[in-house]
């Protein structure tokens, strides 16, 4: 792999990383390069959770919410498919998890809602799902869970894409709050891990999402390879191959930075498009072959998981369990600093 998409995470031994995923539907690519690689790198070097966050799910998919649980497996699928090992990285679902509801709701006590409304992703949040001032309570105020799961692992490094930066800086405001009442240093503060592509956009040029039908599934099969990046945006000036082009924005050119293993040959093909005469065909091409020889390995170990699920519902069951014999010792120590339980 090129620098570009294989540089090792930056982790100390004693790390503790946590980090998950909304089970709404299936992991994509924006989910791969955003922090998936770097879980998969942080394996064996550090304590590390993945946290199905189906409670977290409902703030906006409480009229789904059976379709949410029918994804908790199906998000553990796509990890295990991946590669993440259960022997070296715990997987757990939030529901099961009862000390995380508790911590989030002593947190809520120690953020305002101006504070809330303030954060820029939920901000971005609100604009994108159209909800104006109709937004669920638990929508507003999900930040406060993120930061009731991080610290419920005593996290100190998260994997995330830059849009969560701001979730990342209202954490650690919580655990200073925490610890000042506390009059220790019960919580650490946690820091955020960046992949070297914070942020994939989907095949239309916004950001890659689920809700928005625009992002390549891990398990793609290779005619839906073909389909989506055929649609791809590139430079609507470009009409024709001896036209000049714009790398710039353009998301053929995003997806071959992040996943091309030949970061030369693509430095290449860039001059080559600028100056004119390389088609948007051949560069498709090319990518499609890219994205083939990474998924069809993880799409085959998927099948394969599928014949048994049993195992996938052990890995759940087990991981969940060592998360919340953690998680409630940490609760324990929250309450203590609220005076509760004296």
């Amino acid at each position: 792999m090129s620098d570009n998409t294989a540089s090792q995470p930056r982790a100390e031994a004693n790390d503790v990383v946590l980090t998950g995923d909304r089970p709404t539907g299936a992991l994509h690519l924006g989910h791969y390069v955003g922090s998936l690689r770097s879980r998969l790198a942080l394996q064996g070097q550090c304590a590390q959770t993945l946290l199905i966050a189906d409670l977290q799910a409902l703030t906006d998919s409480s009229g789904r919410a059976a379709h949410v649980a029918q994804h908790v497996p199906e998000v553990a699928l796509d990890y295990l498919a991946v590669g993440i090992d259960p022997a070296q990285t715990t997987i757990a679902v939030q529901s099961r998890l009862s000390a995380l509801a508790e911590l989030t709701v002593l947190y809520l006590n120690l953020v305002t809602v101006a504070r809330l409304e303030r954060n820029p992703t939920v901000k971005a949040e609100v604009e994108l799902r159209g909800f104006e001032r109709d937004i669920p309570a638990g929508f507003l105020c999900y930040p406060v869970s993120q930061a009731a799961d991080i610290t419920g692992f005593r996290a100190t490094l998260v994997p995330v894409g830059d849009d969560q930066l701001p979730m990342i800086e209202q954490t650690n405001e919580i655990v200073r709050r925490v610890n000042r009442l506390a009059d220790a240093s019960i919580l650490p503060e946690c820091r955020a891990l960046l992949s070297n592509t914070p942020r994939l956009p989907g095949v239309d040029g916004r950001k890659a999402s689920k809700s928005l039908g625009n992002a390549i599934p891990l398990t793609a099969s290779p005619d839906d390879i073909r389909r989506l990046v055929q649609a791809m945006y590139t430079d609507p000036g470009h009409l024709r191959a001896s036209d000049p082009g714009r790398v710039e924005g353009n998301v053929v050119f995003a997806y071959l930075d992040a996943f091309d293993p030949d970061a030369t040959t693509v430095e290449g093909l860039k001059e080559h498009y600028r100056r004119g005469g390389l088609g948007d065909v051949a560069l498709k091409r090319r990518l499609e072959a890219v994205l083939e020889a990474l998924i069809a390995p993880i799409r085959a170990r998927r099948a394969e998981l599928e014949r048994d699920r049993a195992y996938v519902m052990d890995v759940l069951r087990a991981g969940s369990e060592r998360a919340d014999v953690v998680t409630k010792s940490v609760l324990r120590d929250v309450r203590g600093a609220f005076a509760l339980d004296t």
